[in-house]
């Protein structure tokens, strides 16, 4: 049985190893000249810009995630249980489509400043707002509903008694705060901290479109400006190097400890008057700029434009698009149910470690995993040229550029993202329910289809819609990969932010933001049943 099972999971482990192989394999031939010109130019300043936005935005999101967590969860006001999950919101508008929109309306020939110009506040304007700290606020609008979730849900499972344990000690307030709250919360802000900084290293749809240089943008433009595949690989070796550091820095910061939380929870403190005030102006403020100014303003260039954007080729786009989110969705919700099912019925120390390393695709950037792909894939097709020519096989790129190339860098990167629901589906499912249905006579095949895949259906069905509005949203992969002809919402958004053009780009950022609302609003319906606070 263990053997049988080995046959799903060894080419899923495989298929995340080689691209992570290919990449640093490509340190065996290294251009000296080259390199030497680089580490005295670029190199630095890819390091300086890539570090330095890691930093900015590791703080924005901590400060402003817990700040609202806890504002959220310590304290009443009105209007808190509608803005406790309105602030999740701005998790629907892809960061690039938050970088344009805001260069649209905040840069200098934007309306903002033109307003202040005429109005005869020219000392307020700024000439230039690409800049690292605009890239970060940016990205900290859109990532810090990471550390919100996980802090203000260990916020909420904290108990009184501790609280009051440390003050019968003589804890001062501000101790209590900092040493029992926020300590007990802290594996829950490293990890929302870990995913949002996973998210800055990855990203090239915001960075590109602000000119701000890091490692994703050089790996796409040592690729397809330089046409140097082998430079694409190694610098896309030294961004998964970073990426690992952060992992075990994370690891490290959390280690083994957990903080379980048992009766009754702290009581908010009312807030009326000018505190409160003062706090709906907050939340309202991070509100407005995270999510009802991008979604407003799309609208409004949207509807200017609408006519001569619903086209044909508008349509060509969404089709694209569909396509292969619903193959990516189906393809990897079938792989991590079958991923699911081995962990159910396996115990085995192997499958378990077989399983975290193919969960590591989700730590790939979409560049990384592109290049890591190209490689072997063209390894393969160069290797075989000979055979299909001699058999007239058919075209000799048959893999490059096709559409199974894509769909199989998809489920490399967002298989952990199938994976979740279906694990938390299953170990909600007692095990007498399968024995009971086993001691009946019912075979495994039945046991899976009439108890197993009942219960866990809505898990399925959650995983194939957040993996299918994830790779709607996906820009890096689909752009360094898609095949001839196959444009989608994504790549149309970069094309035309590329020229400036962010007026038309609010039509299929529109659709992307329409799109991104939805897993959002399954959760809020979830949340709601499960959670009365």
């Amino acid at each position: 049985m263990l053997k049988r099972h080995y046959l799903l999971l060894a080419p899923v482990v495989l298929m995340v190893l080689v691209p992570i192989i290919a990449v640093f394999s490509a340190w065996t031939e290294v251009d000296t000249s080259l390199w030497r010109h680089f580490l005295q130019t670029r190199l630095p300043e890819l390091l300086w810009n890539t570090i330095l936005l890691m930093v900015l935005v590791g703080a924005g999101v901590v400060l402003v995630g817990v700040g609202l967590a806890w504002l959220i969860c310590r304290y009443d006001f009105v209007g808190r249980r509608w803005l406790e999950w309105a602030l999740i919101l701005p998790m629907a508008v892809p960061a690039y489509v938050m970088a344009f929109v805001y260069l649209g309306v905040f840069d200098y020939s934007g309306p903002l400043q033109s307003l202040l110009r005429d109005a005869g506040l020219e000392w307020l304007t700024v000439n230039d707002i690409r800049n690292p700290v605009t890239v970060a606020l940016v990205m900290t609008s859109v990532l810090y509903p990471y550390v919100y979730l996980l802090a203000r849900n260990a916020f909420l499972n904290q108990s009184a008694s501790m609280i009051e344990a440390a003050q019968s000690l003589g804890a001062s307030p501000r101790r209590v705060v900092w040493t029992v709250q926020l300590g007990m919360a802290r594996p829950a802000i490293v990890a929302g901290l870990a995913l949002a900084l996973m998210e800055t290293l990855a990203d090239f749809g915001t960075v590109a479109i602000f000119n701000y240089d890091t490692f994703t943008v050089a790996i796409y433009k040592a690729w397809f400006d330089y046409f140097d595949l082998q430079l694409a690989c190694q610098l896309a070796s030294l961004l998964l190097t970073l990426v690992f550091v952060a992992l075990l820095l994370e690891g490290a910061s959390r280690g083994r400890k957990t903080y379980a939380g048992q009766g009754r929870q702290p009581q908010r403190k009312s807030l009326t008057g000018l505190p409160a005030i003062a706090v709906l102006v907050l939340i309202g403020s991070v509100l407005l700029l995270s999510f009802v100014l991008p979604s407003v303003q799309l609208v409004i260039w949207a509807l200017n434009d609408v006519s001569a954007q619903w086209n044909s080729r508008f349509y060509d786009l969404v089709w694209h698009t569909l396509v292969l989110a619903v193959g990516a969705a189906i393809l990897t919700a079938s792989v991590a149910l079958g991923l699911a099912l081995m962990q159910r019925f396996q115990t085995s120390r192997w499958v378990s470690r077989g399983i975290a390393v193919a969960k590591l695709g989700y730590a790939l950037p979409g560049t990384v995993l592109a290049v890591g792909i190209v490689v072997p894939l063209g390894w393969f097709e160069k290797s075989t040229l000979g055979l299909k020519q001699s058999l007239s096989l058919g075209p000799d790129h048959w893999i490059l550029g096709s559409v199974f190339a894509l769909l199989m860098a998809y489920m490399i990167r967002f298989l952990t993202v199938g994976f979740g629901p279906l694990e938390t589906s299953f170990s909600r499912i007692s095990q007498s329910l399968p024995e009971a249905a086993r001691s009946l006579g019912a075979s495994r095949l039945r046991v899976f289809r009439q108890v197993y895949l009942p219960l866990v259906r809505p898990g399925l069905a959650l995983a194939i819609l957040l993996v299918f509005v994830d790779v709607m949203k996906e820009m890096p992969a689909t752009l360094l990969m898609r095949p001839f002809g196959w444009d989608t919402l994504a790549v149309r958004i970069y094309e035309l932010t590329s020229e400036g053009e962010y007026q038309l780009a609010a039509l299929p950022a529109l659709c992307l933001l329409v799109v991104g609302l939805i897993p959002i609003a399954l959760t809020l319906q979830q949340q709601r049943h499960q959670t009365r606070v």
